[in-house]
């Protein structure tokens, strides 16, 4: 049984290891008309769950502690991941942030509308962005 358990965790460290070192270049990097609107990540939760923005704006996500986070386009609903395509969105597809001060910028966002960021590791973990 002890043996089954160091696999599990071997494993599981493994996992979150090789997702960590995917990050990267899914996320949109934007120099939209405005420097952009700062929102903050903790470890569990965007600490901002809303940012109203201009259009043509940009948001930076600032991770605020060593936690990996995984951001993509959609949202948490009912406590199941729902990944969502929004056609005048900037793409977001399986972003790792995992250091302290790491950023990402997402953006421009060109279209008026409301827009959803998610964090797939941590449960309900959504960032709503309302561009006017």
């Amino acid at each position: 049984m002890k043996k089954l358990i160091a696999i599990f965790v071997a494993v599981s460290l493994f996992t979150i290891l090789t997702a960590a070192s995917c990050g990267g270049s899914g996320g949109t990097s934007g120099t939209g008309g405005n420097a952009g609107t700062s929102v903050h990540m903790g470890a569990v939760n965007f600490v901002q769950p809303s940012v109203t923005i201009s259009k043509g704006s940009s948001v930076n996500l600032i991770n605020d502690v060593a936690v990996l986070h995984i951001i993509s386009n959609g949202s948490w609903v009912d406590n199941v991941a729902k990944p969502a395509k929004e056609s005048t969105a900037p793409t977001v597809n399986n972003v790792s942030i995992s250091s302290a001060g790491q950023s990402l910028t997402v953006g421009p966002f060109n279209t008026a509308g409301t827009y959803h960021l998610y964090c797939s590791v941590h449960l309900n973990m959504n960032l709503t962005v309302i561009v006017q």
